[in-house]
């Protein structure tokens, strides 16, 4: 594998029963690349982010991450390499708060004597530190998720994932239900994580979003790749939309590694 490559998966097949939900895609991804992976319903967008998450095994096919092979059995072996989900739900628990939420599954503890206690200050701390850092308009790290908005509720999914300096990140519809100040707000929080060099993998039916975040599209069709193109070549959505629904047959070119930006913050 080119050591350019953060994660290549190569000719990744699942099938349940008769049914082919995946037909052998080959994925690769660099770190700081932004990558839209689109396609209609039942393309196999969905499938095809579960076996990169380690929430579903595919049924043949290899993936290698960071120039070695890996089994992504569950997501645990997943997040322990460096590999963070935010699913369009967010996985947050309503009932706990900001700080809670972000530290969730990986609390502070410590030690006095023979007692162990949750070091909540620095928790809350540390938690207020990183929104801090993605310029996200978010309440106090003591206040409750259940109260707070969907844009907010997003920062707190994205803080988790920076937070524990993640090498790649899958967002499923990162901005469904989200007004137009708070899609912006998101959206310049992912650039953030991409500029410090996280692999960003956006799962979107936005074509705008499309078009300005990504640096190359994976366009999925009937559980298959048929696209796979820098996005500066795609001229418009409508390229993406050809390729979607078949009146493009097939647009692949060949991988080449993806060189990072300089931070937009820094040029400006």
């Amino acid at each position: 594998m080119n050591p350019s490559f953060l994660m290549k998966a190569s000719d990744i097949r699942k099938s349940y029963g008769a049914v082919e939900a995946l037909r052998g895609v080959n994925f690769h991804i660099s770190r700081g690349e932004t990558v839209a992976l689109v396609g209609d319903n039942g393309a196999g967008k969905s499938t095809l982010v579960k076996i990169l998450s380690g929430a579903t095994r595919p049924t043949s096919g290899g993936i290698e991450f960071d120039g070695k092979n890996v089994a992504l059995d569950n997501t645990d072996i997943a997040r322990e390499l460096g590999i963070e989900t935010v699913y369009q739900d967010l996985g947050l628990c309503s009932n706990l708060t900001v700080a809670e939420n972000i530290y969730l599954g990986r609390e502070i503890v410590r030690r006095l004597g023979p007692f162990r206690m949750l070091a909540k200050r620095e928790m809350h701390r540390r938690a207020a530190h990183v929104l801090k850092d993605l310029s996200i308009n978010v309440p106090r790290t003591s206040a409750n998720v259940a109260g707070l908005s969907g844009g907010q509720r997003q920062a707190v999914a994205l803080a988790r994932a920076r937070l524990w300096e993640r090498s790649m990140i899958l967002l499923d519809e990162p901005t469904a239900a989200l007004g137009v100040q708070e899609t912006r707000r998101a959206m310049d929080s992912v650039r953030q994580i991409r500029n410090e060099g996280t692999a960003v993998v956006l799962i979107t039916h936005s074509m705008p979003m499309v078009m300005e975040m990504s640096d190359r599209v994976v366009v999925m069709r009937r559980g298959e790749k048929v696209g796979d193109v820098p996005t500066s070549k795609l001229g418009s959505a409508d390229a993406i939309v050809s390729l979607i629904t078949g009146a493009t047959e097939r647009w692949i070119e060949e991988p080449t590694p993806f060189e990072p930006r300089i931070a937009e913050g820094a040029a400006s």
